[in-house]
């Protein structure tokens, strides 16, 4: 025997949105927090870095300042060709650079380099592959996994 609800002319139900249940649904909760990128990460200094070898210093700056929290596409582009530009004239122990990186930076790092790969630059791939193997050997697949379901993105 089934029952039926006595009441069936309530419209109640009706009154719930759905759309805000269903977990698919991405709906971007940013802040609009302001990164340092937005602030006006100055390439001129990262480039100075650069020109002095220091390019450790250079990539600790274009991690900290990384516009994952922005919603400027062109500040987003900016801020990655700087930081392929960081990784391909990387002259150094790169060993040594990424051991001297915390979790989040090593994941923004890697993040960079697929964005690096998504824009291939002469030679850069071989030099990406070479930062990809590196940084994964200290991150390992955990941050893979945390950077390819990242819905912040470099």
């Amino acid at each position: 025997i089934i029952t039926v609800a006595k009441n069936t002319s309530s419209s109640k139900f009706r009154k719930v949105d759905v759309d805000q249940l269903d977990e698919d649904r991405f709906k971007d909760d940013e802040d609009g927090e302001i990164s340092g990128v937005d602030k006006g990460l100055n390439e001129t200094e990262n480039n100075n870095m650069l020109a002095r070898d220091k390019c450790a210093e250079a990539l600790q700056l274009v991690l900290q300042n990384s516009p994952a929290n922005s919603k400027n596409r062109a500040v987003k582009d900016r801020s990655s060709n700087l930081a392929v530009r960081v990784l391909t004239s990387f002259k150094g122990d790169m060993d040594q650079c990424i051991k001297s990186l915390d979790n989040k930076s090593i994941d923004t790092l890697m993040k960079y380099i697929y964005r690096g790969f998504e824009t291939p630059t002469e030679n850069s791939s071989a030099i990406l592959l070479t930062w990809h193997q590196k940084t994964f050997a200290a991150g390992g697949l955990g941050s893979i996994m945390r950077v390819m379901t990242d819905r912040k993105r470099v």
